[in-house]
């Protein structure tokens, strides 16, 4: 999984915009309290210390953060004992959420055996970056394909406005910057690193509107993301039309108090509280929010009560392609409209198809197609699709798409109620001399489909079932009981 998809999961999962960022600065006051003791000391016992306190924040913080971002220049100041205590940093960090090293790292010279350093020796999802060297500079850390890269574009201290304005504010020298750096890679490789101020960032959000933005929080002390008056205007500067694509960081003071989770907790709840008025004034799309809490674990719990949320789920007599009549309908079209749902929808796909051995992803025409393209994007994969028709004119193809016949193709479609539509489309993908073993859809209606397709030597693997869907919504309270037994 590459960065931005893992960062937009841990968004999703956590439900947050916030990262902590784990600095082991000697200037701070955190040892002066009583959580680890003074520093006094050589450098290793400083170490030790710096350890157990960037361990109880990362236990404290992990289930309310998207990611963590660590400073370079923190840990070299604490020479070879820093370089290990980073390392350490690192594996205690669960493996769901993203880290960052903001490096700002800028020498020409070094920059391939550093990349090389920063990816593939300390696993570092992304890497923050000074791009004046230009696109040379950058262009070794952009080609590993799941990381990714921050360009510090703009910084909130007030010196640089003298050389980041530069010519004049109305055509400053960061937004020429901002806009040379889309060029470099797309906005899956490639963000911005931004400070707080509302102003520049919305001029910033503007010019790049699909990028992801890393705002830094704690060199613009009059913004303070506690304050709603100095949150509000963050948020309508810096969020996308989505609501999303910004990282906000927990200010430093939080991580002092000894109600560090009830204050990040409620800082995120605000955040998420703006957010959906911000997405409210915004007819573009829908942003989703959870508003019920589960004793047990349920992976796909809040995908299903999205799909019932936006009316994937209606009921009511409906007659469906086999020529039943159900007492509900599912409605998969909509999802298209929703990018957040879509997006979790496509990354449930992948992550079983992930597992599967194929050359290329076959959609089932026509409403598994927009699914298919995104999985041929995310897994980075060729696509083709089977006709529902040959038509009279043109090329005349069954397949549309370039294949070789003796490949293997995996086939996606919406849902299995009877299995029909799957078949004769892998059943058209075979004829053209194409191999097909697998077959991924998002739901599984049961009663004996998967038997029938392993029957015709294809094997079903679906992201959610009838059932589990029934339990889910039934005991969040979406569906009455007698709704729950139409099931």
């Amino acid at each position: 999984m590459n960065f931005f998809n893992k960062l937009l999961t841990a968004i999703e999962q956590q439900n947050s915009l916030l990262y902590v960022a784990l600095e082991p600065d000697p200037d701070s006051h955190i040892f002066a309290t009583d959580n680890c003791g003074g520093i006094d000391g050589d450098r290793t016992d400083i170490t030790e210390q710096w350890q157990e306190w960037l361990g109880y924040i990362i236990r404290e913080t992990s289930e309310f953060v998207c990611a963590y971002k660590l400073s370079l220049g923190f840990y070299l100041g604490l020479g070879i004992p820093g370089l290990k205590l980073l390392e350490k940093t690192i594996k205690l960090i669960p493996p769901n959420i993203p880290i960052i090293l903001d490096a700002k790292y800028s020498d020409l010279n070094s920059s391939t055996v550093l990349a090389r350093f920063v990816f593939e020796e300390l696993k570092f999802d992304a890497c923050t970056l000074t791009p004046y060297a230009g696109l040379d500079q950058v262009a070794p850390f952009l080609v590993y394909p799941d990381q990714a890269v921050f360009i510090s574009c703009a910084t909130a201290n007030p010196s640089a406005s003298i050389i980041q304005e530069y010519p004049q504010p109305q055509q400053p020298l960061y937004l020429e910057l901002v806009k040379v750096s889309q060029t470099w890679g797309t906005p899956e490789q490639l963000g911005l690193l931004v400070g707080m101020i509302p102003d520049m960032l919305a001029k910033i959000r503007q010019a790049a509107p699909e990028q992801f933005i890393l705002l830094e929080g704690d060199v613009a002390e009059e913004n303070d993301l506690m304050d709603v008056d100095d949150l509000t205007p963050i948020l309508s500067a810096g969020l996308s039309l989505n609501g999303d694509r910004l990282l906000l960081p927990i200010p430093p003071h939080l991580l002092e108090k000894q109600t560090i989770r009830t204050e990040i907790q409620q800082l995120r709840d605000q955040i998420n509280k703006e957010r959906q008025q911000f997405i409210t004034g915004n007819p573009t799309c829908d942003l989703w929010l959870p508003d019920v809490c589960f004793l047990r674990h349920q992976p796909h719990r809040d995908l299903i009560l999205q799909l019932y949320d936006i009316g994937c789920i209606v009921f009511g007599d409906h007659v469906q392609a086999s020529g039943e009549t159900f007492p509900y309908y599912i409605d998969l079209r909509r999802i298209i409209s929703t990018p957040q749902i879509f997006h979790q929808i496509v990354g449930a796909y992948g992550d079983i198809l992930e597992t599967l051995s194929f050359d290329r992803i076959a959609g089932i025409p026509y409403g598994s197609l927009p699914t298919a393209t995104g999985l041929s994007l995310r897994l980075q994969r060729p696509m083709i699709f089977p006709r529902k028709e040959v038509k009279a004119y043109g090329a005349g193809r069954l397949i549309e798409g370039h294949f070789q016949p003796g490949e293997t193709i995996v086939v996606v479609d919406d849902i299995l109620i009877t299995g029909n539509s799957v078949i004769k489309g892998a059943e058209k993908l075979k004829s053209a001399g194409l191999k097909v073993n697998d077959i991924v859809v998002l739901i599984d209606h049961e009663g004996g489909v998967k038997e029938r397709l392993k029957d015709n030597n294809y094997q079903a693997h679906a992201v959610l079932t009838l059932s589990e869907i029934a339990e889910t919504l039934y005991e969040a309270n979406r569906i009455t009981e007698e709704q729950f037994n139409f099931f």
